[in-house]
């Protein structure tokens, strides 16, 4: 069937299975957006700032919406989306941005509203595509979708000429599918890795688990649960990593690193084995590298081989989507009896419980860590009634409320996109001092 390249756009959307997207039109887009007309199916978000539709697509990935889709235009509304494209690639979110471009026979004259938003976000998304004709927009489109799902998730941006979403050609949906596969190097289980792998969990005597966001992309929850409780390790948790292992679960240390517990880094430091699931050891964590757990053969599993090796020294790396190896695994880790540090870790807390939001004793004074508390709980405790979710802004509001809350309450960090994903929550966010704009 004959189609516009403005059609072709939606319609790859479409089939793809993306009922929301998030956008403000301008010049450049404008004949897709005359398309969209003819797909009521999708449900298009008008924002206020092409910024503001990245974040929102960014959180309508993570709060498990699919692929995010943001669109804007040429010029300033390309490059309004860096901030938020910047972001998903930081967080590995699989989102796809759409942008607008002038007329193909325009490019590199510095025509009205020209940028090469290709060159601008190359360093901060998985793939971008410069399309200047019709006939190429439906295979970018779908090899869009799939790389910004595959291996680890990310950003993908798609730049259309003005003229390649007028121009008409012919859409073969089938012919389009992307030509290659997922092309993640894991390691299979009767390589030497493995068995070192083994060797390390089995004779370590205080072990911890370092809990990454790549557990909850992985979908490797109950695996993490039954790998901690079969070798008894310990496990502490990134800030992303956070809602990846029970917070009520007596092996759950809590945060590590700049913003978690002293005890917990302290721990981390007296390891001797350090099995990282899903993380990056990134600066907010590790702290000085040379000091940093000096004590501790490491263990990483990584689905991105780049990850291995770039922060700090690995004694072995065992690359593949982590569900998968931890599934390899488990069968032939010993169960592990390490009362004696879990002891230690005990003894490590010291007074900590007397600080602990649980335990923080009532004497009349108005505390910020009752409010947020009290505030979670009432949210928390609802849920089954309107539907509420907790959430927090950025920056100091995360840390705060974080370190504040029960940790039993699950956090979904501030993202409009939430509520296009989660259509029937309701959210009570905390914010900082000036987050909230006057109303003109």
């Amino acid at each position: 069937m004959k189609k516009t390249g403005g059609e072709i756009i939606w319609e790859c959307l479409k089939r793809e299975g993306v009922k929301h997207i998030f956008g403000y039109p301008g010049g450049a887009i404008l004949p897709a957006y005359d398309a969209l007309c003819k797909y009521p199916e999708i449900h298009h978000v008008l924002v206020r700032h092409e910024q503001g539709a990245a974040h929102m697509a960014d959180g309508y990935a993570r709060a498990g919406g699919g692929v995010g889709v943001a669109i804007a235009t040429s010029g300033p509304g390309a490059t309004n989306l860096v901030t938020g494209i910047a972001t998903a690639m930081m967080d590995s979110s699989p989102i796809v941005c759409i942008t607008g471009q002038v007329g193909s026979k325009l490019i590199g004259y510095d025509a009205f509203q020209e940028t090469d938003i290709t060159g601008i976000t190359l360093p901060i998304t998985k793939h971008n595509y410069l399309v200047t004709r019709a006939e190429d927009l439906a295979p970018a489109m779908r090899e869009a979708s799939w790389l910004a799902k595959s291996g680890r998730p990310g950003p993908v941006l798609i730049d259309v000429t003005k003229d390649a979403q007028q121009a008409s050609c012919e859409f073969d949906w089938d012919a389009a599918e992307p030509g290659h596969r997922n092309r993640c190097l894991a390691a299979s289980s009767s390589t030497p890795q493995y068995g070192d792998a083994l060797e390390l969990i089995n004779h370590a005597k205080r072990p911890v688990i370092l809990a990454g966001h790549g557990i909850l992309l992985s979908g490797a929850m109950r695996e993490v649960c039954a790998f901690a409780e079969r070798a008894q390790a310990p496990v502490a948790m990134t800030l992303l990593g956070i809602g990846s292992f029970p917070a009520s679960h007596p092996l759950n240390l809590g945060m590590m690193g700049m913003h978690g517990e002293a005890w917990v880094n302290t721990a981390i430091q007296e390891a001797d084995l350090l099995l990282a699931f899903g993380m990056r050891f990134d600066d907010r964590v590790t702290g000085n590298l040379k000091t940093y757990a000096p004590m501790a053969k490491k263990i990483h599993i990584e689905i991105d081989q780049a990850e291995v090796n770039k922060n700090v020294k690995i004694d072995v790396a065992l690359i593949g989507d982590l569900r998968e190896v931890l599934c390899e695994l488990l069968p032939r880790v010993d169960a592990g009896n390490r009362e004696a540090w879990l002891s230690r870790i005990q003894e490590l807390k010291g007074d900590s419980a007397v600080r602990d939001i649980q335990n923080l004793p009532d004497d009349g004074h108005l505390y910020a860590a009752h409010v947020v508390n009290d505030l979670w709980g009432d949210v928390w405790g609802r849920r089954g009634g309107d539907g509420r979710r907790p959430t927090s802004d950025v920056g100091s509001a995360v840390l705060q409320t974080r370190q504040t809350s029960n940790p039993n309450y699950l956090w979904w960090f501030g993202h409009d996109g939430l509520r296009s994903a989660c259509r029937y929550w309701r959210e009570v966010c905390a914010a900082r001092r000036g987050s909230l704009g006057r109303r003109r």
